[in-house]
């Protein structure tokens, strides 16, 4: 049995997480909403649509895809794409979508950690793909890019859009800016942080059901990690955002916009809840 203080113990945990949620997620109670989404399959950002531009013909890999959501909204809008993700129940989920909106020719689904991708996976991509609370599963940050990196094809390039590690230091239960107070590290610290339930039951996406698997263990990536391995991995960073909105309600205060953004409120301080990368890799 793996150590669960070890990464590969950690990921184990983190993926009994997943492997719960994921069928609620699919759920008609889920902030998935995927009925609506089979009426209307695009679920991506104007960060990223705007970001990654034109995906007409190209070929996207979606790396942490869950249950597919913005996978088929890329091929929706005329990308070739391949989602991966570690749990089983996810993929169960995002091939029956893919299925449902006839889109099998135009997606698959690999199940894999993305550390181990490259010993189940032979191909290359003109985009790597990433979004929304992907890398502050994994430990190592470097890592994830040279594997990203291993599949871009020459030409092509990687793009990532997250939390900004800034707005992941503060209490995110604080009920107006003011209370806003520094309650985790920046700086990567030699063992994730880990939240241990019973108190996380739920999901973000569900926060009310009943769950088992309630232990999570998350890392932190500061954002001159994140730049430098993307460097170290040999590819050229040619764009860093910061933006003033995140897709999610990162903290009770934050105030929805039309683009399904949320902002802080007008008149208050601001700070960055997002940021995205586009590294290149050379030739083509």
């Amino acid at each position: 049995m793996d150590d669960p203080s070890a990464p590969s113990g950690y990921l184990a945990v983190n993926r009994a997480w997943w492997d719960e949620r994921a069928p609620l997620h699919a759920g008609a109670d889920s902030g998935y909403r995927l009925d609506d989404f089979r009426r209307d399959p695009d679920r991506l950002h104007s960060i990223e649509i705007d970001e990654v531009g034109d995906v007409a013909g190209k070929r996207l890999l979606h790396l942490q895809c869950h249950i597919g959501t913005d996978t088929l909204s890329w091929a929706g809008r005329g990308a070739v794409v391949t989602g991966v993700d570690f749990s089983p129940p996810a993929l169960q989920v995002a091939r029956r979508l893919a299925r449902d909106l006839g889109m099998g020719e135009r997606a698959r689904f690999v199940e894999s950690d993305v550390y181990g991708l490259p010993d189940v996976l032979a191909a290359e991509f003109d985009i790597v793909f990433a979004s929304w609370g992907a890398i502050g599963w994994l430990p190592d940050v470097a890592r994830w890019f040279r594997v990203a990196a291993h599949f871009t094809a020459p030409g092509g390039f990687v793009y990532l859009a997250d939390g900004h590690p800034t707005s992941w230091i503060f209490d995110e239960y604080a009920a107006a800016p003011a209370d806003l107070r520094v309650t985790y590290p920046y700086f990567t610290t030699p063992e994730p942080l880990a939240y241990l339930g019973p108190d996380e039951t739920g999901s973000y996406a569900v926060p009310d059901a009943p769950t088992v698997h309630n232990a999570t263990h998350e890392w932190v990536h500061p954002l001159g990690s994140i730049v430098q391995a993307a460097i170290d991995a040999g590819l050229v960073v040619e764009m860093l955002h910061e933006h003033q909105a995140v897709p999610w309600r990162a903290f009770p205060f934050l105030v929805p916009g039309d683009d399904g953004l949320w902002r802080m409120p007008p008149g208050t301080p601001s700070f960055p809840l997002a940021f995205s990368i586009r590294a290149r890799k050379p030739g083509g």
